[in-house]
C-alpha cells in the first residue's frame, strides 16, 4: 500500500498543482472598524479604483485596488507628504491555483509616519501586464523582474525586462506558477539534451555578448573560473544578474 501511494505521487509530480478545489483569494468589502489614515485616504481620493480593503493578524492593513490604476495609486502614496510611503519593502506575486489570475502584492512602508501598508491587484492570467514601478522605488528594479520571472507578469516601463533567477533564454515557463510541474515542463533526457547542447554564448544574454563585443573581450569559459555568475573585473557588469 505505501509502495503504491508512492508510486502515485512520483507520476504527480510531472502534471503540476491540480486546478480544481483551489483556494480563491481574499474577498469582502471594506472593513467598517478602519483606523489606518492612509487606507481612509485612498478610498476617498481614488472611489472605486479602491476594490476592497481587508485586516489581517490583527493590524496588517490590505487595500485590493484596479490593476489599471496601480501606478497611479502607489504615485499618490509615495508622493503625498500626508501618506510619504518612501520604502517599498518588497513586491511580489502569488498564484492561487484557480487558473484565472495572478496577484501582485506591493508592500510598503513609510519612515516619516512610521506606518505600513500593503497593496494587491489582481491580474487576469491572459492579460498579465502592470505599469512598472522602477521610477518610484528602484528597489522595485529586480524585485519585478524576479515577478516576471517566476510568474510571467510583465512590468510596462521597466528599464530591464529580462529574466534574473532562470537563464534569459529558459524555454520551460515560470517555475513559481501553480501549474509548473514539480520537475519542469521537458523531461529530464531533454532537459540533459538542452544543457549539453548548449555554447558558451548561450549562458550569456545579449546585452552581456554585445558589452564584450564592445571591450573586445573574450568570453569566459562556462567550465572554468570566472563563467556566468562569477564577476569578471575585466568586463564590468558581466558575470552577475
Amino acid at each position: 500500500m505505501t509502495s503504491d501511494r508512492f508510486e502515485e505521487g512520483l507520476e504527480g509530480l510531472d502534471q503540476g498543482a491540480p486546478r480544481s478545489g483551489a483556494r480563491a483569494a481574499p474577498g469582502g468589502g471594506w472593513d467598517a472598524h478602519s483606523d489606518h489614515p492612509s487606507v481612509t485616504a485612498l478610498r476617498g481620493k481614488f472611489g472605486e479604483a479602491a476594490l476592497r480593503h481587508e485586516i489581517v493578524a490583527g493590524d496588517e492593513h490590505i487595500v485590493y485596488v484596479d490593476p489599471e490604476h496601480v501606478f497611479d495609486i502607489l504615485s499618490w502614496l509615495k508622493d503625498d507628504p500626508e501618506q510619504s510611503y518612501d520604502f517599498l519593502q518588497d513586491l511580489t506575486a502569488i498564484d492561487y491555483g484557480d487558473g484565472q489570475r495572478i496577484q501582485v502584492v506591493y508592500q510598503l512602508y513609510s519612515i516619516p509616519h512610521n506606518r505600513q501598508l500593503r497593496i494587491k491587484a489582481d491580474l487576469p492570467i491572459a492579460d498579465l501586464e502592470l505599469d512598472s514601478v522602477y521610477h518610484l522605488w528602484r528597489a522595485s528594479d529586480w524585485l519585478e523582474r524576479e515577478v516576471y520571472d517566476m510568474f510571467g507578469v510583465v512590468f510596462r516601463g521597466h528599464p530591464d525586462m529580462r529574466r534574473i533567477l532562470m537563464p534569459y533564454n529558459y524555454a520551460e515557463g515560470h517555475p513559481l506558477r501553480k501549474d509548473f510541474p514539480l520537475r519542469g515542463r521537458f523531461t529530464r533526457a531533454e532537459q540533459t539534451r538542452r544543457a549539453l547542447s548548449m555554447k558558451t554564448e548561450d549562458h550569456y544574454s545579449p546585452q552581456e555578448l554585445e558589452w564584450a563585443k564592445r571591450l573586445g573581450q573574450p568570453l569566459p569559459n562556462v567550465m572554468e573560473e570566472g563563467g556566468p555568475g562569477v564577476p569578471n573585473p575585466a568586463m564590468p557588469g558581466v558575470g552577475g544578474a
